[in-house]
């Protein structure tokens, strides 16, 4: 927990906490992160389980003449997913960690695809923190025509009876149900309203202007990781890490013109995904390291000089000294 910052200007009615977003693999939680703090604090991908760290992200609400204003404090957390490697039970463990800790949760379900045994194994899962009250966010309602929506509510307003009823909770199960979509900004703020509603009474946590308390190491290995799995094969899901070596300024440079060199390093399991990560002559790697430093420049403002090395790191998915190692 964040040592408090001092806010004299804030009010009794002021509201800061914690919330969480859970789901199966690719159903829109970086997204949704990211739209509602309006700022890129997550990495997304058309790949399930691009998100491997939980990632803070700090929506500040002023406050207004017919509300109070408020301080959000969001944690993107990896997929739920029935764990089919030592990395994957050491996510969902984190997932479960991090709810126990929050004061709500926001269970993402996709509009355009039907409730299935990932959904109904996540609910579940949150029996395993039953005084938390979870809000469905029904996402990427703009994909599918409006005639089916209420098809899709009717489906989850079941999988909470079915699962969450009695559970320390509302008896119906959830405490809300939302369609949402974060890349049209459709009720994103409905969903900001709804969560804030659940926060405790509290002075800030985080000071004003501050967007996540990620470290920038961190944020820049998942830009690059997020630039290495864009248009990568079915054979190359997600055995891709990365770390970063080292982070320095390029020593006489004058103070106007700064430049920051990285050199990271992007892990892969076997020979065969190096060769795909190198592309021919190098231009798979060339098209990644354009990628993910224009988004590093964003996030530090500066420019900078990335330097990119590929490695093979055997079955590091299923090592747990190879886990630790890469951060997991």
């Amino acid at each position: 927990m964040p040592q408090l910052p001092q806010y004299p200007e804030y009010d009794d009615a002021f509201r800061a906490g914690f919330a969480s977003f859970v789901g199966r693999p690719n159903a829109g939680k970086s997204t949704l992160t990211n739209a509602l703090v309006g700022e890129k604090v997550a990495i997304t991908s058309s790949k399930p389980q691009t998100t491997r760290h939980t990632i803070r992200g700090v929506v500040n609400r002023p406050a207004q003449q017919d509300r109070p204003g408020a301080q959000l404090v969001l944690i993107d957390t990896p997929g739920l997913h029935r764990p089919r490697t030592l990395l994957g039970s050491r996510l969902n463990d984190l997932v479960i960690d991090t709810l126990s800790e929050v004061d709500v949760v926001g269970f993402c379900l996709p509009a355009n695809e039907k409730i299935g045994p990932g959904d109904r194994f996540i609910a579940g899962q949150l029996t395993k923190v039953p005084h938390k009250p979870v809000v469905a966010l029904v996402t990427k309602v703009d994909t599918v025509e409006k005639n089916r929506l209420p098809e899709q509510l009717i489906a989850v307003d079941q999988l909470g009876r079915e699962h969450l009823a009695g559970e320390g909770r509302q008896a119906d199960g959830f405490a809300a149900i939302i369609p949402v979509s974060a890349v049209s900004g459709i009720q994103v703020d409905t969903v900001a309203d709804e969560l804030i509603a659940r926060l405790p009474l509290s002075p800030p946590l985080y000071p004003e202007g501050e967007l996540t308390d990620e470290p920038e190491a961190v944020m820049i290995a998942e830009l690059i990781r997020e630039a290495a799995l864009e248009d990568v094969r079915d054979e190359l899901p997600h055995s891709i890490a990365v770390t970063v070596e080292e982070m320095l300024p390029r020593p006489d440079r004058p103070q106007d013109r700064p430049l920051l060199d990285i050199h990271a390093t992007i892990h892969v399991e076997r020979d065969s995904q190096k060769a795909i990560i190198i592309g021919k002559r190098a231009s798979r790697l060339k098209a990644i390291g354009q990628q993910a430093r224009e988004g590093i420049v964003k996030l530090l403002g500066t420019p900078v000089y990335l330097d990119l090395h590929v490695k093979v790191t055997k079955e590091w998915q299923r090592d747990a000294k190879k886990l630790n190692r890469l951060g997991f």
